[in-house]
């Protein structure tokens, strides 16, 4: 029996939610929780779970009223795009099939019985094997006949077994289980007859299974019988979220995917397409630090977060300004140096899933509590795992502040398909030379790494002396910007 003949398929009753392209070109998310359960009401727009691409940590709601019907997956597994991930019953209580028990009646003569539809009553639903109208209609039985009540039970027993036609077993004959729980008790060598059920509706889990295993052989066996075949996923039973697989005492290995997966593809692509060339520029930021004192009590910032690195990309701004050339993309299939009019000033945030780079769409255009409250709204959303993956494209530039973790600076990769990234590094009172005399200053590094295709040496060297420039000296900001 497969999972498309027996998946609820009713148009007017069951509709299927499935798992969207919530970025530019996706093909997998991960669920991250449910916010459902089966029997649950949800409204139209009601989120219903969380999911993580690729890109960023994204919340799906659904498309329609009624109840949920059915959960295809457990939170922890990685769903690709298109499949159907959530089934809601938008007619409950209707008259249409699954509505109410069938009453006990009478043994009817088999020529006068008519052909037999699916058990009234809604029964235990496992995974790819729902309930359908069109799977659920069977030829009447030969043979002696039997009490209503009986046959509904025999086939509904006969539907959890797997079997949708074919003569009637005892209710008792053959233990509740799915069909991956059979095979994981087979591999076992477990009799599914000696284990105490624990599931919905008497339904043998596989807990239950592990738990009759003997301790001895229990991990191998157990271990073989999973490589074999995975369990589907099934709402009654909660499986615990995928985490570290230790193989030994010495050693943790966790999957790549989600965010860590998205970062080394585009790592390794950006390092092995664009030749990368990293400058550096160490200079005295005390007066910039000053500036950043002074803003904090501005009655224009109010209520905004000011600190060096709004005013280091500021600084980076007004250099791109000076120097537009370096704003550009490179297209390889057209042959094209492509050149931007606009800045997305790309982020780099460290969150608990990982690097991802947000931007700041026209930055260019922003005044400075303008990219103040941007800056602002980007760190928090990109901590809470918030950020939708429109935020994370079409990104021109970056900043990264290593800085932050007392690193006085890096080599940083670009962002694929963009020209030029700025490493910023740890702000630290330092002896200077200032004026003629040894003093104590605060000093920093900048690193900018620029796709050599597109920016020369003499271009990318301009646009670092600029952003040092500017930090140096802040009243530039009013005559440069």
């Amino acid at each position: 029996m497969t999972e498309t003949s027996q998946t609820p398929r009713t148009s007017q009753r069951f509709r299927e939610f499935k798992m969207p392209d919530v970025g530019e070109g996706l093909t997998e998310a991960e669920i991250l929780k449910w916010y459902v359960r089966p029997g649950d009401p949800v409204t139209d727009g009601q989120v219903v779970c969380e999911v993580e691409t690729a890109k960023a940590a994204v919340e799906l709601p659904i498309p329609y009223d009624g109840v949920v019907h059915e959960l295809r997956f457990d939170e922890g597994v990685t769903v690709d795009v298109g499949q159907v991930i959530i089934t809601v019953d938008v007619a409950p209580g209707s008259d249409t099939p699954a509505a109410a028990p069938a009453p006990v009646a009478e043994p009817v003569p088999e020529a006068d019985r008519p052909e037999e539809t699916k058990p009234a009553a809604r029964q235990p639903v496992l995974v790819g094997y729902g309930v359908s109208e069109a799977s659920t209609k069977r030829r009447p039985r030969r043979g002696v006949a039997a009490p209503a009540e009986t046959a509904a039970a025999a086939a509904v027993q006969a539907e959890l077994n797997g079997h949708g036609s074919g003569a009637t077993a005892a209710p008792e004959s053959r233990p509740l289980a799915k069909p991956p729980v059979r095979k994981l008790a087979k591999d076992l060598g477990i009799d599914l007859a000696t284990v105490t059920p624990t599931g919905p509706d008497g339904i043998v889990t596989r807990e239950d299974v592990r738990a009759a295993v003997p301790a001895p052989v229990r991990p191998e066996q157990e271990q073989a019988a999973q490589r074999a075949e995975p369990e589907p996923v099934s709402a009654p039973e909660t499986a615990a979220a995928p985490g570290p697989a230790t193989a030994g005492a010495r050693e943790t290995r966790t999957p790549i995917k989600g965010v860590r997966k998205a970062i080394a593809s585009a790592m390794v692509n950006s390092a092995f397409t664009a030749p990368h060339v990293t400058e550096f520029i160490t200079f005295d930021i005390t007066r910039t630090m000053k500036l950043v004192e002074e803003l904090k009590s501005d009655k224009d910032m109010a209520g905004l977060r000011v600190n060096p690195l709004l005013l280091i990309a500021k600084a980076f701004l007004v250099a791109i300004k000076r120097n537009p050339d370096v704003n550009a993309a490179w297209d390889e299939a057209n042959q094209e140096i492509v050149r931007k009019e606009y800045v997305n000033l790309g982020i780099a945030a460290a969150t608990p899933r990982g690097l991802i780079v947000p931007n700041i769409k026209d930055a260019q255009a922003k005044t400075l509590p303008e990219l103040a409250s941007a800056l602002g709204e980007l760190v928090s959303t990109a901590r809470e795992g918030k950020t939708p993956p429109a935020a994370m494209q079409g990104g021109t530039v970056t900043i990264t502040n290593v800085g932050v973790f007392g690193v006085d600076t890096g080599t940083p990769i670009l962002n694929p398909g963009e020209s030029a990234i700025l490493a910023v590094g740890a702000i630290k009172l330092q002896p200077w030379v200032h004026k003629g005399k040894v003093k104590p200053r605060q000093v920093t590094t900048l690193a900018l790494s620029f796709d050599h295709r597109l920016v020369d040496g003499e271009l990318g060297s301009r646009v670092l002396a600029d952003v040092a420039a500017v930090l140096e000296q802040p009243k530039r900001l009013i005559t440069w910007a």
